[in-house]
């Protein structure tokens, strides 16, 4: 099992925006510095506790000072970008990056965002939007331009000069770099996407239900099998909060009352019980609304303890789901509890990630190749 990150990236209303991105930038460093695999960043507009519109540009900075770690965005919200005008930024990025870069992408599920722009998501209208401009943008790197017309977007093949100006910016990695798509819910479309194209599939972990998170992996197997493809376990990312300690009880006190805690509190538990996902967050569906708090999902669904402790949750999840390739760890700006969020990462990479794996034989999964 590989280790990365998911930097939302999260930073306390009140924090200085200035003050965020450095944390983001030395997190990524430290990352980089403990082996890390890959780290994802999050694309939002409207959300204080999020303050990152523009995750390409940390992550320009970003490869200045980091050697060996995958950066991608996770992801740029594809509605709210016009797909011609973002394929050549990925390009030229991609090329910056020499085979670092991923490419995450999300179909905005912040109905703030949708205002913002004016976005009305009623029939899927933000999926079908996201799906559009993957095609339009995998087209244009894989033809290298042409005509399309779908049905939010248009591009035209350009027109012959007696200079040379025409389309020519293609990825450094042929013939795009690795495509990722996250999914939350059973039955995921989104998740069923990544089978059929070979994306990269990422399960934001919000429910402590393993038969749920299972259910993401049914879904990119039924997308795998539709276009013959052949769904594989090691490619597969799982997003859980981790805080590990010496002991259980130190973990979860650091985790609760820490700024994971005060993140889930005041903006993550909030935001998903007005989304209508309260159900998602229980282990059975017979605990009380009004249970389902910070407590509880430090205790049912992040992955807090010692390291021993820490490592049966992951392999007890790895068994329960057929097994994962990638676990990614929730990063949050810990600038106030610095030297226990460091150790944090130290044992989990020293003493947690050793003892982990997934299950023998992996297992693939899909139609005939």
């Amino acid at each position: 099992m590989k280790l990365g990150a998911l930097l939302m990236p999260s930073h306390p209303p009140g924090r200085s925006i200035r003050r965020g991105q450095q944390w983001d930038l030395e997190e990524l460093v430290r990352l980089d510095r403990y082996g890390f695999s890959e780290a994802w960043i999050g694309e939002h507009f409207t959300a204080p506790w999020e303050p990152c519109p523009a995750p390409d540009l940390l992550i320009a900075q970003a490869l200045a000072s980091t050697h060996d770690i995958l950066l991608g965005p996770l992801g740029h919200l594809l509605p709210y970008h016009h797909p011609v005008e973002l394929a050549h930024r990925v390009a030229y990025l991609d090329h910056m990056a020499q085979g670092r870069y991923q490419l995450g992408v999300g179909i905005s599920a912040l109905p703030t965002d949708h205002d913002i722009f004016g976005l009305d998501p009623s029939g899927g209208r933000n999926r079908r939007m996201t799906f559009e401009a993957l095609e339009l943008m995998t087209t244009l790197w894989r033809d290298g331009g042409g005509a399309f017309r779908g049905e939010f977007w248009t591009s035209n093949q350009p027109g012959r000069w007696p200079v040379d100006i025409r389309h020519h910016l293609l990825p450094y990695q042929r013939p795009h770099p690795p495509i990722a798509i996250s999914g939350m819910t059973p039955d995921s479309q989104n998740l069923k996407l990544a089978g059929e194209k070979g994306y990269l599939p990422v399960s934001f972990g919000i429910s402590p239900d393993p038969a749920v998170t299972a259910a993401h992996w049914d879904s990119v197997a039924e997308g795998a099998a539709r276009s013959g493809r052949i769904a594989d376990r090691t490619q597969w990312r799982v997003v859980r909060d981790v805080y590990v300690a010496p002991s259980d009880a130190e973990a979860r006190s650091l985790a609760i009352n820490g700024i994971m805690g005060r993140c889930w509190r005041e903006f993550l538990l909030p935001l998903y019980k007005a989304s209508g996902l309260t159900p998602l967050l229980k282990h059975d569906q017979a605990v009380c609304d009004d249970d389902v708090d910070v407590d509880y999902v430090a205790g049912h669904l992040w992955f807090v303890g010692s390291p021993e402790t820490v490592s049966t949750r992951i392999n007890e999840l790895q068994s329960a789901t057929g097994g994962f390739g990638h676990l990614l760890m929730v990063s949050y700006d810990a600038t106030d509890e610095f030297e226990q969020w460091d150790r944090s990462l130290h044992l989990l990479v020293n003493e947690v990630l050793p003892t982990c794996a997934m299950p023998r034989p992996a297992g693939v999964t899909g139609g005939p190749r």
